[in-house]
Parts: C-alpha cells; sequence; structure tokens
C-alpha cells in the first residue's frame, strides 16, 4: 500500500506537477516581443516625463460667443439679443475675452525647442509651456507645416533643458510596445501604454505616415510624444478614431520618419521645402496596365505634365514611373511622398515605362511650395453618335459656346451615358471630354472610331482613353467595341 502510494506520487509529480511548473515558467519569463515586456514601465516614464509639456494656447474672441442663445432663424428677438450680447448694461461696448485650447508637446533640444500638432497652436497669439515641474514659459512659433499637422515652437531657459531623441520609426514592428504621454482632456502630466496595432496608415493628406496604437489617446493629448520602450520618440500624437470623442482604443500618431524631416526643415528654414517633381499621377489599374501593354500595376501613371520640372526632363503623358531616384515605386502615394521629402533643386534619375520599354531620365526637381498647380474651373458639354454606351459629340465651336467649354480644347465631348453600361461601370461621365485613344489625339468622333478599330486589327481587348474631367486628366481603358 505504502509502494503503490508513493509510485502514485512520484507518477503524478513527474507527469502532472513537473510539466505545469516548467510551463509556467516559461510563461513568465516569455518576451512580449523583442525586448520583452517590462515588470513596470515606472522608471521609463520618471526619465522621459521632464521632456513632455503641456500647452495652452489662447486667442481673442468675441464674447458674444460665450452665450449664443438658441432663436429660431428669422426670430423677431434676434436683432434684440444681438444688440444685448454686443454691449454692456451701461451701454459700452462688450470686452472680448480670451479662448483657450489645450495640448501636449516634447523638447527636442537643450536650447528649447518644442514639436507639438500645428493644430494646437494654429490661429492663436499666445502660447504658453508648462513643464513637469510646474514652470510656465512664453514660446513662440519656428515654423509650422499643415500637411503633416507638425508645428515647431521655441522657449528662451535659463538652463539647458532635459530632451528626447527622435527613433527610427520604420523599425517599429505591430506588436511592439508604446507610451503615450500628455495631457489628455486638460488633466495634466497622464501616461498611457499600448501596443502598436498598425502601420502606414493614411487619413487624407498625400505624406501620411501614422502609426495606430490602441494606447489611450484624448482631445489635449495632441502633439504628444508616442515612446518606444528606449525611451526614443518613433510618433507624434495626432488623431484618433472614435464616434465620441473619446479614446476608443484607435489613435494615430505622425511616424518619426516623417516628422523627424519636417522640423530640420523647419529648424533651418522656418519652412518646408519639398521636391516638385511637376506631374499629375494616378495609380495603375488592371484594366490601364492592359491598355498600355504591361504586365504589372506597380508604378504611377502620368495623366498630365504642365510646365515644370518633369516637362524640361522629357516625361510625358502616359508614361509610367517605375523608379525614382533608385527607389522603386509602388503606387502615386508612395511617389508623392518620395519626392516631397527629396532636396529641391536635385537632379534625380527617373525611370518609366513608355510603349512598353523602359526609358531613363533625367529631371531637376523644384520646389512644391512655389509651384502648387491651380485647379483649373469645371466645364460642361453636348451631341450625338453611340459607342459603348456613350452618346458622343464633337467639340464644335456651338457646344463649346453652349457649355461654357475652352476654345483651346480638342476632344469628343460625352453627352450622355447609359445606366448599366460598360462605360458608367469604368467611371465615365456626362461632361467629360476625350482628348486621347491609345495616346493619340482625337478631335472627331470619327478618329475615335478608326482607332478603335485599329485596336480590334491588332487583337487588342482594350483602348486607352485620356479624359479631362473638372480640369484634371485621367486614363481608363475601354473594352474594345
Amino acid at each position: 500500500m505504502n509502494v503503490l502510494r508513493k509510485n502514485t506520487t512520484e507518477k503524478f509529480y513527474f507527469y502532472v506537477f513537473l510539466p505545469i511548473s516548467l510551463f509556467l515558467v516559461l510563461l513568465l519569463s516569455w518576451p512580449a516581443n523583442g525586448k520583452g515586456m517590462p515588470g513596470s514601465f515606472s522608471a521609463l516614464v520618471e526619465k522621459l516625463s521632464p521632456s513632455v509639456v503641456n500647452i495652452t494656447t489662447s486667442s481673442t474672441v468675441p464674447n458674444r460667443q460665450e452665450l449664443n442663445p438658441q432663436l429660431p432663424p428669422g426670430s423677431p428677438f434676434e436683432d434684440l439679443f444681438r444688440d444685448f450680447m454686443d454691449r454692456e448694461q451701461n451701454g459700452s461696448p462688450r470686452r472680448q475675452r480670451r479662448g483657450t485650447a489645450l495640448g501636449s508637446g516634447f523638447i527636442i533640444s537643450a536650447d528649447g525647442y518644442v514639436v507639438t500638432n500645428n493644430h494646437v497652436i494654429e490661429n492663436s497669439d499666445q502660447i504658453e509651456i508648462e513643464f513637469f515641474d510646474g514652470r510656465l514659459m512664453e514660446a513662440t512659433v519656428v515654423g509650422t507645416d499643415p500637411k503633416t499637422d507638425i508645428a515647431l515652437l521655441k522657449v528662451k531657459a535659463k538652463d539647458k533643458l532635459k530632451f528626447v531623441r527622435f527613433g527610427d520609426s520604420n523599425e517599429a514592428k505591430v506588436g511592439d510596445w508604446v507610451l503615450a504621454i500628455g495631457n489628455p482632456l486638460g488633466q495634466g502630466f497622464s501616461v498611457s501604454a499600448g501596443i502598436i496595432s498598425a502601420r502606414g496608415r493614411a487619413l487624407s493628406g498625400s505624406y501620411d505616415d501614422f502609426i495606430q496604437t490602441d494606447a489611450a489617446i484624448n482631445r489635449g493629448n495632441s502633439g504628444g510624444p508616442l515612446f518606444n520602450m528606449d525611451g526614443e520618440v518613433i510618433g507624434v500624437n495626432t488623431a484618433i478614431l472614435s464616434p465620441n470623442g473619446g479614446s476608443i482604443g484607435i489613435g494615430f500618431s505622425m511616424s518619426s520618419a516623417v516628422v523627424e524631416k519636417v522640423i530640420d526643415q523647419l529648424t533651418t528654414f522656418g519652412e518646408t521645402r519639398r521636391g516638385w517633381l511637376g506631374v499629375r499621377i494616378q495609380d495603375v489599374t488592371e484594366d490601364v496596365a492592359e491598355a498600355l501593354g504591361i504586365k504589372k500595376t506597380d508604378g504611377a501613371l502620368v495623366t498630365d505634365v504642365p510646365d515644370g520640372p518633369a516637362k524640361n526632363g522629357g516625361i510625358k503623358s502616359g508614361d509610367v514611373i517605375i523608379e525614382f531616384d533608385g527607389k522603386t515605386i509602388k503606387d502615386t502615394r508612395e511617389l508623392v511622398r518620395i519626392v516631397g521629402d527629396s532636396p529641391v533643386g536635385k537632379q534625380v534619375s527617373v525611370k518609366v515605362l513608355r510603349d512598353g520599354k523602359e526609358a531613363s531620365l533625367s529631371v531637376k526637381l523644384g520646389r512644391l511650395e512655389d509651384n502648387i498647380a491651380s485647379s483649373q474651373p469645371a466645364r460642361q458639354r453636348t451631341k450625338k453618335v453611340e459607342f459603348a454606351g456613350m452618346t458622343l459629340s464633337n467639340l464644335d465651336k456651338e457646344v463649346a459656346d453652349q457649355f461654357g467649354i475652352d476654345k483651346n480644347i480638342k476632344g469628343v465631348v460625352i453627352v450622355d451615358v447609359k445606366v448599366g453600361s460598360v462605360a458608367e461601370e469604368k467611371g465615365l461621365k456626362k461632361g467629360d471630354v476625350i482628348i486621347q485613344i491609345n495616346r493619340i489625339k482625337i478631335s472627331s468622333t470619327d478618329e475615335l472610331y478608326k482607332l478603335n478599330e485599329e485596336a480590334k486589327k491588332a487583337n487588342k481587348t482594350s483602348i486607352l482613353m485620356l479624359i479631362l474631367r473638372n480640369g484634371m486628366r485621367r486614363f481608363i481603358g475601354l473594352p474594345t467595341q
């Protein structure tokens, strides 16, 4: 009996207790990421907090906005209340009040440069910085970049300030731990922790490269830093996705890969100086790729080349830019960002696909801020001939005068698009002007039909249309008819 109990106990220890114990040891020692999860963030927070600041901005606004009585439109009391709001009780004009806004920021140099969001300080006439130790200082604006929502401020401090450095956001991985420190909802210095939920998010800008995180970010966190576990800034907290205005675990920080370049330019020039190629582009769709006779949809398709660097360098409408300054181009967004990051005046190599063959060109970049092309006003048009579910018209003087089309524009006007037609499926609309077929300029419906027939005889299943819509050009692939 004793022997049996002993054997049973040994088996239980060997087969049950020991494996569970080993599993728990491994589980507790297993790293949450490549660097391991810290038992506490306290040491890191203590080190970083002196470099994070609260930002209070103020601007002058009419005092009447404070009350803002809700009256029905057209109410006979509107004028009475307006007059009351504009004057004190003694009859003198009402004084204006100071409106305030709260945000966050962080110090990047011992001599007092501070990074925050542009929307935190925009339109303010006074900016006050509060340090972790309670000190208050006035700040001035060095420069801003609305395109990335970044602003650079400067304070004058008697002593050297503690500051943080930028890290390489390109090395950050989904699942890595991050810390957000800031001034959420005006509550003062607060810390939240989470992980990187996604990379390369784009919200609305051409230069967006956001890190998505589930670390709590709320109003007032704007402009604050997102730290990695080495205490480096890999993002500037900028926006949240929320149905109620509070954090639901979907926050966005502009990556340091973008911010650091912007800050370098603002520090040096007080403004941004982005490279400018001077082309209008679109992504390559499968239909367009087939019509162009290329196998991949990588690259950026040039739809228009106005006067500027690209035109001077020999780039043409219909070219597909597949490489810029030695970097492979995947899509239009990537090209825009790479060009913008390039130095103004740099001579760069551009590789394009033209007529199915590669061609290498050299372009001297201009400056985007000096050469933003103005959009042309929208135009409308009309007439008779059927093609692929469209009613087409030659662009004669009568049609041009009737629909306000510039006399210098030549092409074929889409008068109507039949519901459910292939033309509608491809996004063609009434008022579009077809100016090229298979990269050949046209000025009549006869030329359009002729080029369509030539494409069919060459066993092509698609034709490539270049259309003009609201002053913008766009390629569309359409099946031959």
